[in-house]
């Protein structure tokens, strides 16, 4: 593996990860637990998502010419840093309907909601799903591993990993106000960090 194949592995384990870092400071904010159980949840379904879609593009690439392959790639790993980066405009226009995508969105801006039992603690039903919104971003870099034939196991791995240590060393970190500035600037650097990787590959 050469180094902008790992570089490349690592950025998107970490872009694909920086929602949990916001998440993990708030519940740290508002003294809902993270037990291990629950977090290591949470980082296997990233992980297993990663995967999934890792796999059903690198099945793709088998079907198109590698710069075609390369092309998609840039396009969804693009497109998915500027959805990332207009998440905090689009979010202040009134909600048109209640569906399964914006109660994910939702969950991801008020991660509190996810302790549906008030319990000040996350169970382990409670961690999957906020553990299926906090993949989302996660699909994406798995896609783009699979097209441009950067290695599935080691990005799987990577998101997974860094899903774990993020929230957990987050969880327990600073003031509200930390929290509300991190997690806005954790929003923009997660999209430009996507974007970048997409438009190196590209050239």
């Amino acid at each position: 593996m050469d180094s902008y194949s790992l570089a490349a592995i690592v950025i998107i384990g970490l872009a694909s990860n920086l929602d949990n870092a916001g998440v993990g400071i708030a519940y740290g904010v508002r003294k809902i637990r993270i037990p291990w159980y629950s977090n290591l949840t949470i980082a296997f379904i990233s992980f297993l998502a990663t995967l999934l879609s890792g796999l059903f593009g690198s099945w793709l690439s088998v079907w198109v010419q590698p710069w075609i392959g390369q092309m998609i790639g840039t396009v969804v790993i693009v497109g998915v840093g500027i959805w990332v980066l207009l998440q905090p405009y689009l979010e202040k226009k009134p909600a048109q309907q209640d569906d399964d995508a914006n109660a994910l969105t939702r969950l991801l801006r008020n991660p509190e909601e996810a302790d549906k039992d008030s319990s000040q603690s996350i169970s382990l039903g409670e961690s999957i799903l906020l553990g299926i919104a906090l993949a989302m971003n996660a699909l994406a870099g798995g896609f783009n591993a699979g097209i441009t034939r950067l290695s599935i196991w080691g990005t799987s791995l990577s998101v997974g990993i860094f899903s774990f240590i993020l929230l957990a060393l987050c969880a327990g970190f600073g003031q509200k106000f930390a929290a509300e500035k991190f997690g806005n600037r954790a929003t923009v650097i997660s999209g430009v960090l996507l974007i970048l990787i997409g438009l190196h590959q590209l050239f």
